[in-house]
């Protein structure tokens, strides 16, 4: 299954892991008597601490800014359980020594001058660790929020997160590296002028402020960008440090995807190796190769419950189907057409829900499935699945024939899901040499092995 040691491009490339946690979602098994609160530091205390012990990169934060729902009511199948990233991911900072601590923090609803404080205050705060996953929003459900409804046009949001980004650099870069005194002895806490005021004015912002904080030891924090458009893409190559990407189960997906940034990076002037590539995914391992699909169907028959696949079905329907069987069939009824909720995602965005269902009715008709396994069947879902060893194999295969730099392992249960990843994949790794065996670096830019940021090399290290 793997190709050969000499036949790979990257034959020493290793292995990176980061661990995301999401917070709002219906793909944790939350109902299992193992799993843990989402909101209890306890559980983010467990999980991050398993985390280091394995040797990961990074801890990492979703967010959310308002709670999920359908048909005009708070969806109360998910999980919902999101405190600040920023303040928890501080708290984690003083219980860790080396992982990284990634906040995710929208562009869209806060201010440069304000994020960028709190980011550097992180960064500071656990010794050069911080991350920042990049988003943008610009539906109006969220924006009620903050007495904006959609003030912002759809095309706007990356222009808008560029700017953000660019004046956020220049407030971590508007501190001397000599800025305070070395010595006591000295006449003055910083040296004149050794803080320079940002002044910006650009289409989103009219910025005018002294930055409080000087940098951390690993510069700025680490910029992370999810981002799948050709604009997104566009956005990443020519402002991120590290992807966060969707293509994290098929080899050939994921090849094109990172093949594809690795020339926008060579147009935006940049080497192309100077992004890391982290798809998100989800590893289901059995010690025994005939463990692995029953392991696999417990899984998916935690995370698809049958209120939960009658609440997607019913997303296609256009209509509430609570109160069906979902181990019976699909509705005979054709969907009701009216616009998708953009309060659930995009579940059937852009696709015709009439021509959906008679998908669906002849699937269920030739595999003989209920509603709930057409959910299952139907839904898009990444991961590996297979004994420590076989997966060892796959993601090293990965890595090493360039189609990713690593993973962020989504656990399907907290706290206690990463345990067999640190307890038997990652051995099976390192026995393989595509793992570390101990910390090299101190800072999030150390262990993803990054250059300098952005604004802070010289014509040489910019080139590669």
């Amino acid at each position: 299954m793997t190709a050969s040691r000499s036949a790979a491009p990257r034959p020493d490339a290793q292995v990176h892991f980061g661990v995301f946690f999401q917070g709002v979602n219906h793909t944790t098994i939350w109902s299992d008597p193992t799993s843990g609160s989402q909101i209890d530091f306890e559980t983010f205390r467990r999980l991050i601490l398993t985390a280091e012990r394995g040797l990961f990169d990074a801890f990492f934060l979703g967010e959310g800014l308002r709670l999920r729902e359908q048909d005009g009511k708070i969806l109360d199948l998910d999980i919902a359980g999101r405190p600040d990233a920023i303040a928890q991911l501080a708290a984690l900072a003083a219980i860790t020594e080396n992982i990284g601590l990634v906040a995710t923090q929208n562009t869209t609803y806060n201010e440069p001058a304000d994020l960028a404080r709190r980011l550097s205050g992180l960064d500071l705060l656990s010794d050069g660790r911080a991350g920042w996953n990049v988003v943008t929003t610009d539906n109006a459900w969220t924006g009620e929020n903050f007495r904006r409804g959609g003030f912002l046009d759809h095309e706007l949001r990356y222009e808008r997160a560029g700017q953000f980004i660019d004046t956020a650099r220049a407030l971590w870069d508007s501190w001397r590296d000599d800025a305070i005194a070395q010595s006591r002895s000295a006449e003055n806490w910083a040296g004149p002028d050794a803080v320079a005021t940002v002044r910006r004015e650009t289409s989103q912002f009219d910025v005018d402020v002294t930055a409080t904080l000087p940098r951390s030891r690993q510069g700025h924090p680490v910029i992370f960008q999810a981002g799948d458009s050709p604009s997104g893409r566009d956005f990443a190559a020519s402002r991120a440090d590290v992807i966060f990407s969707r293509h994290g189960t098929d080899f050939d997906d994921a090849l094109e995807f990172a093949n594809d940034i690795r020339a926008r990076l060579r147009n935006a002037g940049r080497p192309e190796d100077d992004i890391k590539i982290l798809p998100g995914t989800q590893i289901v391992l059995a010690e025994k190769e005939s463990e692995v699909e029953e392991k696999v169907r417990w899984v998916l028959e935690g995370q698809y419950t049958g209120q939960t696949a009658l609440s997607l079905v019913g997303l296609v329907w256009g209509k509430d189907l609570s109160d069906r069987d979902p181990d019976g069939p699909l509705p005979e009824e054709d969907p009701v057409p009216r616009p998708v909720s953009g309060t659930r995602g995009a579940f059937r965005d852009g696709n015709d829900p009439v021509a959906v269902a008679r998908e669906w009715r002849a699937l269920a008709e030739a595999k003989n499935l209920s509603l709930r396994q057409v959910a299952i069947e139907t839904t898009t879902r990444s991961g590996f699945a297979g004994t420590p060893g076989q997966v060892a194999d796959t993601l090293t295969h990965w890595v090493r024939q360039g189609a990713s730099d690593g993973f962020n392992i989504t656990p399907y249960l907290v706290p206690s899901g990463l345990d067999e990843i640190v307890d038997w994949l990652v051995p099976e790794l390192q026995d393989r040499g595509a793992y570390r065996t101990e910390y090299t670096a101190s800072t999030l830019r150390g262990h993803l092995g990054l250059r300098d940021p952005l604004t802070r090399r010289g014509p040489s290290e910019a080139a590669g």
